[in-house]
């Protein structure tokens, strides 16, 4: 299959082609279309064969649940059971925006898109390529990252080209996401909402809005019997071509210890990555180092995290260290994408005081 490859503008939208991707979508087919957060891989969602389509192009486990784009609020009471009050003024305080919500679903929504799960996960994008695709694919898309499962997710519509070129008809590319990680998840079926996946929305921004809120206390073991209720939640994500391990410590020990590891790897004939900071780049004289950001504007690690993994993988680097984000205001969502993509490898600099990153 060829893809069909459409550059678009958010500000100046060709509603042709808006028009030729909405038909796609209604047939059946793919479509991959940026979204604020990062590139999506849509379908129709209330159509079980186009959902099923996602998981195979993907080579996504079947139950791990797609999360359902909406274009209206008024659409969302027609896919659920119930609408309870907390997902009112969540819609109300953060859509169109990249906050999911998990609620009970009803018939009008298959197993197929949900992951075989009585809930089903909703967000209203705010990217306006997106929100014109939702409505011209009938108002319902199920939409996965647009990335081979398990793959770091495409902020660039390079990085879909990368993974999906001959295996949908067609990628709006509208140039670099505005964010750069993937929505927060918040499950509104449980007795206290909980956070199953951070993200942009902290838990405390949904704390202010809708009262007590927990996180999940853990990622769901890969060998559990558990059914995921959000994406992300069972399955290694986010992952480079490299072995990555992440480093916990002070600045300078950190950096030391990657320089001493990096050496060793450098010396045995391996190829050595490092992420850095714009604050401690200069620290590191072993391998191929990349700045990831300025921990002053951590903006730019998050919209950066996702690239930076897939130019290692353009490199060819053989192991990656990195630094801890512990201590950002966005530490939970970065942490959060950055111990998946490492496999939960994370080692101590040794350092015996001082403060972390």
């Amino acid at each position: 299959m060829k893809m069909v490859v459409k550059k678009i503008n958010e500000d100046s939208i060709d509603f042709a082609v808006i028009e030729q991707a909405g038909h796609i979508l209604q047939a059946g087919g793919l479509v991959a279309f940026p979204t604020e957060t990062v590139y999506g891989l849509g379908a129709d969602a209330l159509q079980p064969e186009a959902s099923k389509k996602i998981y195979a192009v993907k080579g996504r486990p079947s139950d791990n649940p797609l999360i359902v784009h909406i274009c209206c609020m008024e659409d969302m009471k027609k896919i659920v059971l119930q609408l309870p009050r907390e997902a009112e003024l969540l819609a109300h305080a953060f859509w169109p925006g990249p906050l999911t919500m998990i609620l009970e679903k009803n018939d009008n929504v298959p197993y197929e898109t949900t992951g075989g799960m009585d809930t089903v996960a909703i967000r209203m994008p705010s990217n306006k390529i997106a929100l014109a695709l939702i409505r011209a694919g009938g108002g319902y898309i199920a939409a996965p990252s647009a990335n081979t499962s398990g793959r770091p997710s495409p902020t660039l519509a390079e990085h879909v080209y990368e993974d999906m070129k001959d295996k949908i008809p067609m990628l709006l590319d509208g140039g670099a996401v505005g964010i750069g990680i993937e929505s927060t998840i918040v499950d509104l079926t449980e007795s206290v909402p909980m956070i199953l996946r951070p993200g942009f929305i902290s838990m405390k921004m949904i704390a202010d809005v809708i009262g007590t809120v927990r996180m999940d206390p853990g990622i769901i073991d890969a060998g559990s019997a558990l059914k995921p209720k959000a994406p992300g939640m069972k399955y290694r994500h986010y992952a480079p071509k490299a072995n990555l391990i992440l480093v916990e410590g002070a600045p300078e020990h950190v950096a030391a210890k990657i320089n001493k590891l990096a050496a060793a790897h450098i010396k045995a004939g391996k190829k050595v990555g490092v992420i850095g900071t714009e604050e401690t780049i200069g620290y590191y004289g072993q391998g191929a180092v990349l700045c990831i950001g300025g921990r002053q504007e951590e903006e730019t690690i998050v919209h950066n995290l996702y690239k930076i993994l897939r130019e290692f993988d353009r490199l060819g680097v053989d192991i990656i260290y990195s630094e801890c984000f512990f201590t950002l205001q966005s530490g939970e969502a970065v942490m959060n994408r950055l111990l998946k993509a490492a496999g939960h490898q994370v080692i101590s600099a040794g350092n015996s005081g001082g403060d972390s990153f």
